[in-house]
């Protein structure tokens, strides 16, 4: 018999990166960032990825300001007000009702449970949404974690992709009826 405590499950809440906060961040300014999203942002939120990820979405709301809700943010774990990590979706549904989730946490906070607590956060969301019907998640074949982290959500591999930049990638699937966020 184990006799381990059971971890408490950890909660996060979502803090909106607007524009102005995304473009500040993806140029690196992370002073300017945290100032504008109201929150003090940890140095994960302008490292390379994080400057890449932040401009496209920068630009992806300048050009579509009502993307705004769908698109990445930082995530705080309650109740203790830690900034762990992003997540968000990749925009507003599609013309067939799908949202591709994406999540990182600061490697500080990782393997405490905070990406899978993210994950949840997005796929509520996602089910309470009428015009979504699929959420995807699109993962590195060589990142454990993350695919450790859908595990137990309903995802059902449904096929791969890949580029030269960032290699081979698992895309999974899970129709919103299917969520399993227990």
């Amino acid at each position: 018999m184990n006799n381990e405590p059971t971890p408490t499950p950890k909660r996060v809440r979502f803090v909106e990166l607007n524009a102005k906060a995304l473009r500040a961040l993806a140029d690196g300014d992370l002073a300017g960032g945290s100032a504008e999203a109201g929150i003090a942002l940890d140095a994960h939120f302008v490292c390379e990825r994080a400057r890449r990820i932040f401009g496209y979405r920068a630009d992806q709301l300048t050009k579509d300001p009502s993307a705004a809700p769908w698109t990445v943010r930082a995530a705080v774990s309650e109740p203790d007000g830690a900034v762990v990590g992003d997540a968000g979706f990749h925009g507003p549904p599609d013309e067939a009702g799908m949202v591709e989730v994406g999540y990182t946490v600061v490697p500080q906070y990782r393997r405490q449970g905070y990406a899978r607590a993210m994950l949840k956060a997005l796929l509520v969301r996602a089910a309470a949404e009428p015009g979504v019907r699929t959420v995807r998640a699109t993962i590195g074949s060589e990142n454990d974690a993350s695919l450790a982290t859908i595990t137990g959500f309903g995802f059902e591999r449904v096929g791969e992709q890949g580029n030269v930049r960032d290699g081979l990638a698992l895309v999974f699937e899970v129709p919103v009826d299917s969520i399993q966020v227990t």
